[in-house]
């Protein structure tokens, strides 16, 4: 005992020795500089905090803390309402921008959100957008078309010509008043096209499957439709994104042969090579194989930027490419969709909302133009696809439901407007109204698919009918 009441005597002592040492060092130091001294003293414990948290670090933080807690209670609400979170989440990067938050408590936003900051959350909100665009290619499977080929290419091409026709037509309306600054008519009207004609391929499956609707044949058809849909406007979208983006026609036509050299070599090398490289056999993905695929993704978004069709394109070919044996493509998915779900999406929805005004939506003209966008977005897609299905043999009470399906827009739109926006070919004011038509045609889809499944609207068209 009393060898170890002196050990920690002498490290008492020892203690006491370097504090006064230290202390008399800081002393000195501050008696040679009484001006640094001085202004030490004058700030305070406050003025360091606020220092502290007006750092970018600290302001992404409080950023990623207000956007993924109210993405989160948003989302459980719409669950609760008998819609999917996803919808949710979107809503609440629309509450978080200025058409309620900022014209609420301008003062909360703009220390939340200052201009400044935008920067960093715009990285983090494309990186999120590549990761879903690489679940989304995961989740276009062969399988989805194989059995449903004729239905499926008749029915989504109806549902995207009709209401492209429509878009573009619109634009030789609103042109003049509500294009971008780098827009011209013919990118424009392609754009309004494209924004008409987009079905959520995610959005839609997680319909199904929570109401139970996935292996049913209308499931299987909405899923066959959607995915086909997905391609073809994407397409499109590709098209237009290198046209707006070269100087020329032929700049586009080099980046259009570029991206279609790209799609060939990740169709038919990558996917061929890659189930040699990856451990598709294991439960759980090792490191090394995460490894690849995380190296395959980023390379392929960084070879469509570098063509000028946009990162998200080479994601989606990543998840296009993945291997489907062992149930490996799930298992990715399922990882990589809750990280990207939960941290990196509700960025992308609160930047889109930071982007989205309805105050610029002031007059009776400007609302009557954006319900004239809903309605033409409505009856283009679900008419169009009605009717297309009715055609190839599907009875109206399936064929309406199918309608409601393909006429969510979800996640996938708010993409493209961004691109849009990005590209100045969409202004703000129209950006705003496209929101508001993809955040509405959006909700409705259950709502319409409830009410056509109790036979809702069908007995009109049978009585129209005879």
């Amino acid at each position: 005992m009393g060898s170890w009441i002196k050990q920690l005597l002498a490290y008492a002592i020892g203690l006491a020795i370097a504090f006064v040492a230290i202390g008399w060092i800081l002393q000195q130091g501050d008696a040679t500089a009484p001006v640094a001294a001085a202004n030490t003293e004058a700030g305070g414990l406050f003025d360091a905090l606020h220092a502290n948290l007006a750092h970018p670090l600290s302001r992404l933080f409080v950023q990623l803390l207000v956007i993924i807690a109210a993405a989160r209670l948003t989302g459980a609400v719409f669950v609760r309402l008998g819609m999917p979170a996803v919808v949710g989440e979107m809503t609440a990067g629309i509450l978080l921008g200025p058409s309620l938050l900022g014209h609420l408590a301008p003062q909360a936003f703009g220390f939340i959100f200052p201009t400044d900051s935008l920067g960093a959350l715009r990285l983090f909100s494309q990186i999120g957008i590549c990761l879903f665009m690489f679940t989304v290619g995961m989740e276009l499977k062969a399988d989805h078309l194989r059995h449903k080929v004729r239905s499926a290419v008749a029915v989504s091409h109806a549902s995207i010509v009709v209401p492209f026709v429509l878009g573009a037509g619109l634009a030789m309306l609103l042109f003049d008043s509500l294009a971008g600054p780098q827009a011209s008519f013919r990118a424009f009207a392609l754009f309004l096209g494209i924004s008409l004609s987009i079905t959520a391929f995610p959005v839609l499956a997680r319909i199904l499957q929570e109401r139970g609707m996935t292996n049913t044949p209308l499931g299987a058809t909405a899923i066959a439709c959607a995915a086909v849909d997905d391609v073809t406007a994407w397409s499109i979208m590709a098209f237009v994104v290198a046209m707006s983006r070269s100087a020329s026609l032929g700049g586009a036509v080099v980046a259009l042969a570029l991206a279609l050299v790209f799609v060939a070599f990740m169709l038919v090398v990558v996917r061929r090579v890659l189930p040699r490289a990856l451990d598709t056999a294991n439960p759980e993905p090792s490191s090394g194989t995460l490894a690849v695929v995380v190296c395959l993704l980023f390379a392929a978004s960084l070879s469509t930027e570098l063509i000028g069709i946009h990162a998200l394109f080479g994601a989606f070919l990543a998840g296009v490419v993945m291997p489907d044996t062992n149930d490996f493509r799930e298992r990715l998915r399922v990882r990589v969709e809750r990280f990207s779900s939960v941290m990196l999406l509700p960025l992308f929805f609160a930047f889109t909302g930071l982007r989205t005004e309805v105050g610029l939506i002031s007059g009776v003209q400007d609302w009557l133009i954006c319900a004239l966008i809903i309605v033409l977005a409505t009856v283009g897609k679900l008419g169009a696809t009605a009717v297309a299905a009715r055609w190839t043999g599907m009875g109206w009470r399936d064929a309406l439901q199918l309608g409601a399906l393909m006429n969510t827009r979800g996640l996938m739109e708010l993409i493209a407007l961004n691109i849009g926006y990005d590209l100045g070919i969409l202004s703000p004011q129209i950006f705003t109204m496209l929101v508001i038509m993809a955040l509405v045609t959006t909700f409705m889809t259950g709502p319409l698919l409830t009410w056509f499944q109790r036979g809702g609207g069908v007995k009109s068209i049978s009585a129209g009918g005879r």
